[in-house]
């Protein structure tokens, strides 16, 4: 082993030296690379946020130094290989893509950035500082070291408004209470800046719609000091309008329901709740409207409340745009205060649209085929911004398999009808002001479906759901079904079929609870929605519980029989589900993304049910879970389905009632929209109570990390403006349903290619 290290020590250090000279002769007469520079700070005192000091210095130096990887010039090398004659379409393609021009050490002009790091530590508060710069030669190499010897720093002695009018005068002194500006900090020509925008935001706040930061400036006074001290003064600058120190009250407002551009004609008006609502025929409802518009008459100007009123009527789903537009009113306009119209301008979405998506579906247990799902909308439908969808899918697939279950088929049909209202809709009031950030939305919903499996069974299912959701800001989503009732008739069921309920207790007693009613509650954590973090978080947690209500007129059996609602078994059991996901985006553009994900799940049946139903239960393996494994492949537990000969192939029966997983994966740009990944997923389901069936080989236990399933994979993700076509092929590297001393095998000829839309996690 240690020969074997030797060598390849020798051959990676043959490498370097054949890929220098390959540079070397390339450079031309006495120049030499430069590979970048460092600064060094000379200070008698000791200085504070030194490093993020030394960190500003060091990013204005000029120019930046050809990139490097593992020691070598990719950029530069295959810019060299273009100088050729005929350089070949490899190179040319490789130089498009990372190809960088040499940056020299004649490139480099000490003096300017001499001078552009004195700058900024005057802007800190350094004045008089010296520099020097020299360079460290090498063979073909040279880099810089810029020496800055800084001087005691000038610190704030006293901050203070100079004079300024009325009523101006006074609000930026309420603004100034919570100041950064306090004795003893260092000057920072920067958070002068900040200064002047936090105050202007504040005062934007109370009404001074025509402020504007740069109307305010600083002024400093070291006289009064011979200790590097100085007096900071906040004042206006000279011929600022006058309109730009008063603040601004909303005389009008007027709301366009139904705004057209190419439509200029007066409309019938309507005074609603101190509104005026401008719309000819009758298109959205007063009432209803009036509640997601915030800004009122007789009320200061605020932008953060014009922001507000234009997320809440965008989250309607029924206007195209939103334009709020203020007008200052000269007529009413004093010395001391102003008048503005408020104008909403709404153009609405069209109030039909059919949408049909056909998709070719393939699946893991081999089951392939066309399916079509049509979705019709119907907007503003009772006018009060209220959306009705019809959907219905239409699926067959055919199992492409040998033996006893050859051209096993399944034909599925799908009808759902939902409706939306933007508002709460309860028998009891709700005071809707506590919901600042959005008006909730109450959802309903009717859906029904029909799977119809060959040789094996037919299911019918009738779900209804009744709930809400809402952002209570733009991080955090709660939904709540109160309401949640799915009703499901297993018939037609073949003698195999039959035979293997019969012989697995726990699969039949989970089609037996026929009947769900309970209620679903969720919170969502999105952090992926700020585009400047580098590091977004997510979470989501999600609580279902069914059978409390309904067991309450459920109706008494024999003893030892489950009871029942209206003659059908109902379950019982209490879910709960958590998902975690950190990103970590790096980068010159934030282009690479280290992406992880946790999730975990257990749920509880008890009461009227020892097995949670079917539909409820969770499984492992596919696209979105352990990708080296197919959908259902994988568990429960240590469970073997190749070594089941009861078994149909079709994998319904890998469930369980707890589920960990835990996936990785570095994502990375290629060319265009072509980005790439690789992962690495773990996760398995478990049984809290053994399966007989499985021979206890489902169970969850203390060893639960020995039984998790592995594997790892390349990706091809085709990303067109946020539209995510996704390739991923996988590999297990450690199988719990083998023997425990052969898990840990990478098993490259047993690779899953996975095609999903979206990304996983």
């Amino acid at each position: 082993m240690k020969a074997v290290i030797k060598h390849i020590s020798y051959i990676g250090l043959l490498t370097l030296l054949l890929y220098s000279c390959s540079i070397k002769k390339h450079l031309p007469e006495n120049e030499r690379l430069y590979t970048g520079a460092t600064v060094e700070i000379e200070s008698k005192e000791a200085i504070k946020d030194r490093e993020l000091l030394e960190s500003e210095l060091e990013s204005v130096i000029r120019p930046e130094p050809n990139s490097k990887f593992l020691g070598m010039y990719p950029g530069l090398y295959y810019y060299y290989k273009m100088q050729k004659e005929n350089p070949g379409f490899i190179n040319r393609w490789l130089y498009k893509r990372i190809g960088e021009k040499p940056v020299y050490q004649s490139d480099v002009k000490t003096f300017e950035v001499e001078d552009i790091l004195r700058n900024r530590l005057e802007n800190h508060g350094f004045f008089y500082s010296t520099t020097a710069s020299t360079f460290q030669e090498k063979d073909i190499e040279a880099s810089a070291t810029y020496t800055l010897k800084v001087p005691k720093p000038y610190t704030l002695a006293r901050y203070q408004l100079d004079s300024m009018p009325s009523p101006v005068y006074q609000d930026v002194q309420r603004a100034s209470k919570n100041t950064s500006l306090v004795e003893g900090v260092r000057f920072n020509l920067e958070q002068l800046k900040l200064e002047r925008q936090r105050i202007d935001s504040q005062l934007k706040k109370i009404g001074y719609y025509n402020l504007n930061p740069d109307f305010f400036i600083f002024e400093s006074d070291t006289t009064q000091y011979d200790d590097k001290r100085f007096d900071l003064f906040l004042k206006l600058k000279e011929k600022v309008p006058s309109k730009a120190i008063i603040p601004y009250v909303i005389r009008k407002v007027n709301i366009y329901p139904d705004y057209d551009l190419q439509d200029s004609i007066t409309r019938r008006s309507e005074r609603f709740n101190n509104k005026t609502y401008y719309q000819d025929d009758l298109f959205f409802k007063p009432r209803h409207l009036d509640k997601f518009i915030t800004i009122k008459e007789n009320a200061y100007y605020s932008p953060e409340t014009s922001r507000n009123t234009a997320r809440r009527l965008s989250s309607i789903g029924a206007y195209k745009y939103v334009n709020i537009q203020y007008k200052e009113i000269d007529s009413t306009t004093t010395d001391h205060l102003g008048a503005l119209a408020a104008n909403i301008y709404l153009s609405p979405l069209t109030k039909r649209a059919f949408r049909a998506e056909l998709q070719a579906v393939t699946k893991s247990n081999n089951f392939a085929g066309p399916n079509l799902a049509l979705t019709y909308s119907n907007r503003n439908i009772f006018k009060g911004g209220e959306t009705f969808n019809v959907s219905s899918n239409i699926g067959y697939e055919t199992q492409l398999a040998r033996g006893d279950y050859a051209g096993l088929s399944s034909l599925e049909l799908g009808l759902k009808a939902e409706m939306i209202f933007p508002r709460v809709i309860s028998p009891f009031k709700i005071d809707e002001d506590f919901f600042e950030y959005s008006v909730p939305k109450t959802k309903m919903s009717l859906g029904t479906n029909y799977l119809n499996r060959s040789k094996l069974y037919t299911l019918i299912s009738g779900t209804g759901l009744f709930g809400y959701t809402w952002d209570s800001n733009r991080y955090v989503t709660y939904q709540f079904n109160p309401i949640s009732i799915s009703y499901t008739s297993l018939s037609n069921t073949t003698p195999e079929f039959q035979e293997i309920l019969d012989n697995n207790p726990f699969l039949k007693r989970s089609f037996d609870q026929q009947f769900i009613s309970g209620l679903t509650f969720s919170f969502t954590y999105n952090g992926m929605v700020d585009p400047d973090n580098s590091s977004p978080f997510f979470a989501n947690t999600t609580l279902d519980i069914a059978g409390n209500s309904i067991s309450l007129f459920d109706k008494e059996t024999e003893a030892g029989e489950p009871n029942a609602f209206l003659g059908l078994q109902y379950a019982q059991y209490a879910k709960a589900d958590i998902d975690l996901r950190l990103h970590l985006k790096f980068g010159e553009q934030r282009e690479q993304t280290l992406a992880t994900r946790l999730f975990a799940g257990y749920g509880l049946p008890y009461g009227n049910s020892d097995v949670i139903p079917f539909v409820k239960q969770y499984f492992s393996g596919g696209p979105y879970s352990v990708r080296a494994f197919r959908i259902r492949s994988l568990g429960p537990g240590t469970y073997n389905e190749g070594n089941d000969t009861q078994s149909d192939g079709t994998y319904f029966d890998q469930t369980g009632n707890i589920r960990l997983e835990a996936n990785i994966e570095y994502r990375f740009p290629i060319v265009s929209f072509f980005k790439g990944a690789v992962f690495a997923d773990a996760g398995n389901v478990w049984n809290s109570k053994p399966n007989p069936t499985f021979g206890g080989s489902d169970k969850f236990t203390s060893n639960f990390i020995n039984e998790l399933g592995m594997g790892a994979g390349i990706g091809l993700r085709i990303d067109v403006q946020g539209f995510v076509i996704r390739f991923d092929l996988a590999a297990p590297f450690h199988d719990p349903s083998l023997p425990e001393a052969e898990r840990y095998n990478f098993n490259i000829d047993e690779t899953v290619l996975n095609f999903a839309i979206g990304y996983s996690f």
